[in-house]
């Protein structure tokens, strides 16, 4: 590349005005330079809740963000006396079975299945059944974790025959890691609940590692034999912050990395239901285990509701995320919709979701609810979603109807708060109509480069917009959602995250109208994913940050609160470049970020009209080999931002990389 003389006057108004040349340049060596002019003036803010984080439980709740480590727990929204019923479960020695059965004496109404060890007369050894976790269980020495299950026997028995319960840590190899015994009550036909903290001697080389439950001693050898029934058994490992039933820390920490603003839950189609029985609801989700049935969920698989709506909260909380709750609208992934009065009492439930939230428990009883679980203060919340996705399937001929009930009640109750519409803005009329609408899209990598500019021609007419769902998800324009052999990406590629960048930098350009954004999904487990790609990946121990996610994190963390206007970038098909300046205001910290989509570099000089331009900045470059890099399990850092220092002031050249992102950092005070 040939070295650049620029030529500008010292008066700054003038700057923009420089003329950039290549010196000692042979003919016909002139590069394409692309020159950036920046104004003074910022054209409007950037919001706080700008970029922020989508969530649904898609292989990324239980077994994922939520911390518990034992899989079908509490054997949950299964069909009793089943193979299925056992998932995760399998039996410690031939000589003993366990089933799963509906309890004739349940622990509670909301879990009214157990698992029943049986142990014939006479038999000996390790006798019982272990837990598999989630594709295995991460431990860690010198850690604590909290064992705990319920148990009743079917009769009492005699005091000399009361055996010992055994919970152990076992690893792949069959070392006992850590131990705990509990002697069993001799009367327990009730429910009795047993607790412990296990804590692993060595860190073992695997997760292949199981939760083992055993009997030993006293009635194993009578000659009746002996049935022990259980339920809700459990295991933790340290939480986010310490909160009880809490996050899984590693993941947890992964996303407060991106500096999430608002955290959208709970859906996503896994609020809908397939039908009005089978949809989210919130109260099933709140107070003690115990009382939580759990649900099928629109992904194929059973919820817990461990990671249930105070939850939720409690982690906004705990990242400073604004929370964006959805309420259920009356429409169900299967096709049906609830109309006129037959909504009243779906909207009474919003009503009452919504006053769990905000409410005051001297007035509310959802919130006097909150209170009771430990929150007698609010929690805040200034944005509610109606619905998911009313554009989808037969819900936008009903969505009309269902949007003016909702709203019109919701907001005589709760004038304060904004009300997000999910239907297209095209259709179907909306009254009353809304000032907020939840965009969806997902294509390919270079659909994303190219539209950097979709937001740019939308009328300044009062609505605003949130870019609930994107992802680059498909290298096949024609085949969106088809097979890894049809093109559907499986891990964000480094061109993908590229692109996403680009389409990111059209909502800075149009954070007047566009006041949030959020990649989707956010998280999926890499044994079990009913979605691809995710913007991180995990399994049992290990979290795995993709390129998309370095662009979130990079914008996250670099947002500016003002945009300042500069030379736009070309917005045809063949535009490859793209650009976006922000500055934070009480700093003058001025922020540039480039996207380049291109397969070769591409050199640009950027024309600055501030007096106090430091002479150096920072740029973070995200960028690899080819375009087709991911990071996996297998290579889970093989894109990373390099962060280095270059030379900056009034006017720097600067080449952005062959399929990179960039953003530099500069002080203009």
């Amino acid at each position: 590349m040939w070295p650049l003389v620029v030529f500008c006057c010292k008066d700054m108004a003038f700057l923009s005005a420089c003329t950039i040349v290549f010196a000692l340049a042979p003919a016909g060596a002139f590069a394409a330079v692309t020159t950036v002019s920046v104004s003074a003036s910022a054209s409007h803010a950037i919001p706080t809740t700008l970029y922020g984080a989508m969530f649904e439980d898609i292989s990324s709740g239980d077994g994922g963000l939520y911390g518990e480590l034992l899989q079908n727990r509490a054997f949950q929204q299964v069909t009793p006396n089943t193979t299925a019923a056992l998932n995760a479960w399998v039996p410690v020695s031939d000589a003993v079975s366990i089933d799963v059965i509906a309890d004739p004496f349940p622990l509670s109404a909301a879990l009214p299945n157990s698992l029943v060890l049986t142990i014939p007369p006479g038999a000996t050894g390790k006798l019982g059944f272990a837990n598999t976790g989630y594709w295995g269980i991460n431990l860690v020495e010198n850690t604590n974790y909290a064992a705990s299950l319920y148990y009743r026997l079917p009769a009492s028995i005699s005091n000399a025959e009361i055996p010992v319960l055994r919970m152990e840590l076992v690893a792949e190899d069959g070392t006992t890691l850590a131990a705990h015994i509990t002697q069993l009550r001799a009367n327990a036909t009730g429910w009795t609940q047993v607790s412990a903290v296990l804590v692993p001697s060595l860190t073992p080389p695997s997760t292949a590692n199981t939760l083992v439950f055993t009997i030993e001693g006293g009635a194993v050898v009578a000659p009746a034999g002996l049935q022990v029934h259980f339920a809700l058994l459990s295991l933790f490992p340290p939480t986010f912050r310490g909160r009880a039933n809490g996050m899984r820390a590693d993941i947890a920490e992964t996303l407060l990395e991106m500096r999430p603003a608002f955290f959208r839950f709970p859906g996503g189609n896994n609020l809908e239901g397939q039908t009005t029985a089978t949809r989210w609801q919130w109260r099933n989700t709140v107070g003690p285990l115990t009382e939580r049935p759990g649900r099928v969920g629109d992904w194929g698989y059973v919820n817990t509701d461990g990671l249930g709506l105070l939850e939720y909260l409690l982690w906004c909380e705990d990242l400073e995320m604004e929370p964006f709750m959805a309420v259920w609208d009356g429409y169900s992934l299967g096709g049906t919709s609830v109309t006129g009065a037959a909504l009243d009492p779906f909207i009474a439930e919003a009503i009452d979701q919504i006053n769990f939230v905000i409410g005051d428990p001297a007035t509310s009883e959802p919130a006097a609810l909150r209170a009771s679980l430990g929150h007698p203060e609010p929690f805040p919340l200034t944005f509610v979603e109606i619905g998911n996705e009313d554009f989808v399937g037969q819900a936008p001929g009903t969505y009309a109807s269902r949007w003016n009930s909702f709203v019109t009640n919701l907001t005589a109750t709760f004038p304060q708060l904004h009300f997000m519409a999910t239907s297209h803005t095209s259709g179907p009329v909306l009254t009353p109509t809304p000032q907020h609408y939840d965009n969806h899209v997902y294509q390919t990598p270079n659909w994303f480069a190219t539209n950097s500019f979709m937001y740019d021609s939308v009328p300044r007419n009062g609505m605003t917009f949130f870019e609930g769902e994107y992802a680059a998800i498909s290298l096949n324009s024609n085949n969106l959602f088809g097979t890894p052999a049809q093109g559907r990406l499986l891990w964000p590629t480094l061109a993908s995250a590229v692109g996403e960048a680009a389409f990111m930098m059209g909502f800075e350009r149009n954070a007047d109208i566009v006041f949030a954004a959020s990649y989707a999904p956010l998280l999926g487990h890499v044994n079990d994913s009913q979605w691809t790609p995710n913007l991180v990946g995990f399994d049992a121990g290990n979290v795995i940050k993709s390129t998309s996610f370095h662009v979130q994190k990079l914008f996250s963390t670099n947002r500016g609160d003002e945009y300042l206007p500069s030379s736009l970038p070309d917005s045809s098909a063949s535009g490859t470049l793209a650009w976006s300046v922000t500055r934070w205001s009480d700093t003058g910290e001025l922020i540039i970020k480039v996207s380049n989509s291109a397969a070769s570099p591409a050199d640009m000089a950027f024309v600055l009209p501030f007096a106090n331009v430091s002479r150096a900045g920072t740029a973070q470059v995200l960028t690899g080999a080819a375009g087709t890099d991911s990071n996996t399990p297998e290579m889970p850092e093989l894109v990373a931002p390099v962060t280095t220092v270059i030379p900056t002031g009034a006017a720097f050249n600067y080449t952005a990389p062959a399929v990179s992102v960039t953003v530099i950092t500069l002080t203009t005070q």
